[in-house]
């Protein structure tokens, strides 16, 4: 079977190119989120810069660390969905070529075996491109990593040889597993079934495809559920997923939508005969039709799902803060300017907030297990002492003064009070290491170089804006990392104190003096700023390839249909007349796509929804109505010229030649 898979590959070689490069990309994408990845992970700062530097950058690292670690599953998801569905589509239009073998006697097992050993060839190839096409990849997601300032400059990821045997069994592995169901679907096929030349109207929806669409709609209906139950962090992640989730439902219910758009098609265009062809290509091939709108639907539902959620927390941490911090002026100075900052002419209250470095441990005591009942006779075994489990972490706790910082935050404790945060206390956020550290929990720490043992006396509730993860009251801080560290100083105005000669004494002491208003405009831009960073680093390179898999769907599409447009020319119709049926034809696709992929993304802006509204009292989903406009008219644009540039290449040889060849 691998000799006549080799001679099928070079006689239609054109019709697997496609399959080749979705193959060399997702491999490409893969290798070069490993590596980068591997190379975050295994980071250590530097020991010459300061401690809180040290930590910063730490904190940093772990930050791209995460966002890698989406990247790369969503470059897992992508190759996986593209390469099936684009193998998939390949194998639908050789039905006549696999019948004909089937009827010079050829077994199911013959035809299953032929199509894997194609995909394992193709596999081969595409994996053989894609580890050096990676490095050129890890190349670029490392400039986009830096140009938006994720990772400092200089950083540069290093080349593992593992990484080959990786991207061998990613690209060989999916491919077989791509085609896999596409061959067990051919084999079935009876050959006098697959020589009519019916299209698509023969039986798409089989039952395994019904199970599979309604199992993960249900499960991406139960993801949005749980997103809106769990902490913010928790939120995001469950909330993304369920969009892919339901992507891969929407993908195989798709056929189901395909005859619904052809009679609205049928109904805008009634009259026309190019609508009319149109409406009746889309009902003959709903096959074709749902395979192309695929990758569509996963590009549209990836980028309303990922940006929709990223604007839904910005305001949802915008309105928190504004609601939950209360000042007329914000100071930016280093800790030893706020006793100035005190004895300001005009300033009522000051409530101080400095960074400082920290590195704790502490204990947790799992729970003691009951030693099974003796039998009769037996002395009582002993319970098996308690499993201790220590952690170590390093954080930028935040330095205050616990009355004055409850005079300006709104700040409700998930347990505890900051009443009780006086002395060697420390309050720590309540998803802090997985809800490990408790209330009375003792944590030894140092801060900067000075060690302290810290009582937890309150849990911080979570936050949708992020916030201080850890607070210290300032008598604990030793005087000189206080007066060294960065201090945002809240500060109240004296009732008729004159705010701009509050301000001019203010900036005296040399630090940056903003309004409140103006301050909490300038950390929601900010916000902003760095959740559109992060979408276009999990969307940059994994969209591109989206993007390019929805052209070769349609290429593919368009170049197997040379025959069909050849007796639409010799029945009477031109060849500017065959080029706009498939122009209208693709836009039908295209609807499908953009209207499955919105469906697919509401699951995620639900549950982001209900969790920024949970958390912060209020709020809901923002819709990223530029980003739709912008989706919407380019995939139009996109599909429509490559529908266009594909018919016009199926056309240009005369229509007598084509009608009676095998293509």
């Amino acid at each position: 079977m691998l000799k006549l898979s080799l001679r099928t590959f070079a006689e239609r070689w054109q019709l697997f190119v496609g399959s080749i490069i979705t193959v060399m990309i997702g491999v490409a994408l893969v290798q070069s989120s490993l590596l980068i990845l591997i190379s975050l992970a295994t980071y250590e700062p530097p020991a010459s810069i300061p401690m809180l530097q040290q930590i910063e950058l730490a904190n940093a690292y772990e930050g791209g660390i995460a966002l890698l670690g989406v990247t790369t599953g969503f470059s897992v998801f992508l190759t996986a969905f593209i390469v099936s569905s684009t193998f998939a589509f390949t194998v639908s239009q050789r039905r006549q070529d696999l019948a004909l073998l089937r009827l010079v006697g050829g077994s199911r097992g013959n035809v299953r075996r032929l199509l894997l050993s194609e995909a394992a060839v193709l596999g081969s190839i595409g994996t053989a491109l894609g580890i050096p096409f990676g490095l050129l990849t890890m190349e670029l997601q490392t400039n986009l990593l830096i140009s938006l300032q994720l990772v400092p400059e200089g950083f540069t990821p290093d080349f593992q040889f593992w990484i080959v045997a990786v991207a061998i069994g990613v690209g060989v592995g999916i491919a077989i597993a791509g085609v896999y169901v596409a061959a067990r679907r051919a084999s079935k096929v009876r050959p006098l079934e697959a020589l009519r030349e019916s299209g698509d109207v023969r039986k798409v929806m089989s039952p395994g495809r019904w199970i599979a669409g309604l199992f993960c709609l249900f499960a991406a209906l139960a993801m949005t559920i749980l997103s809106a139950l769990l902490p913010s962090v928790g939120a995001m992640a469950v909330g993304i997923n369920a969009a892919l989730v339901a992507s891969i439902a929407m993908a195989a219910l798709s056929p189901v939508v395909v005859p619904l758009v052809a009679r609205i098609f049928g109904f805008l265009f009634r009259g026309g005969l190019i609508g009319t062809l149109a409406q009746a290509n889309l009902r003959d091939g709903v096959r074709r039709s749902a395979a192309t709108a695929a990758p569509l639907l996963v590009l549209v539902a990836m980028l309303l799902a990922q940006w929709g959620s990223s604007e839904t927390i910005s305001d949802g941490a915008a309105e928190q803060a504004r609601r939950d911090t209360r000042g007329d002026l914000v100071v930016s100075t280093q800790g030893a300017a706020v006793p100035a900052i005190a004895r300001t002419s005009g300033v009522e209250l000051v409530s101080p907030e400095s960074q400082v470095p920290l590195t704790s441990t502490f204990n947790e005591v799992g729970e003691v297990e009951e030693p099974e009942e003796p039998e009769e006779g037996e002395a009582p075994k002993a319970p098996e002492p308690a499993e201790v489990i220590t952690h170590k972490a390093s954080a930028v706790a935040t330095a205050v003064d616990p009355v004055a910082y409850q005079r300006t935050h709104v700040v409700p404790m998930a347990e505890g009070s900051l009443a009780d945060l006086r002395g060697a206390t420390v309050a720590v956020g309540a998803f802090d290491t997985e809800q490990t550290i408790k209330l009375g929990t003792m944590i030894e720490a140092k801060i900067g170089d000075h060690p302290v043992k810290l009582k937890v006396v309150a849990l911080l509730p979570d936050s949708i804006g992020g916030g201080a993860t850890m607070l210290l009251p300032r008598d604990v801080v030793p005087a000189d990392v206080l007066a060294a560290a960065p201090t945002q100083t809240v500060v109240h105005l004296a009732g008729g104190a004159d705010q701009g000669a509050v301000v001019d004494k203010l900036r005296e002491q040399g630090g940056e003096v903003t309004p409140m208003a103006a301050w909490l405009a300038e950390t929601s831009k900010k916000n902003d700023q760095q959740q559109t960073k992060i979408s276009t680093v999990v969307m940059g390179l994994s969209g591109l390839y989206a993007l390019i898999a929805v052209i070769n769907a349609v290429v593919i599409g368009a170049a197997a249909r040379r025959r069909e447009f050849a007796a639409a020319r010799v029945s009477g119709l031109r060849r500017s007349q065959v080029v706009r049926m498939a122009l209208v034809e693709s836009w039908g696709v295209t609807a499908i796509g953009l209207v499955l992929g919105a469906l697919a993304a509401v699951t995620t802006l639900i549950g982001i929804g209900a969790s920024t509204a949970r958390i912060t009292g209020s709020g809901g989903v923002t819709i990223p109505w530029l980003m739709v406009g912008l989706v919407v008219l380019g995939a139009f644009v996109v599909v429509g010229c490559t529908s266009i540039w594909t018919a016009l290449s199926a056309t240009r040889a005369r229509p007598v030649t084509l009608i009676g060849a095998r293509e």
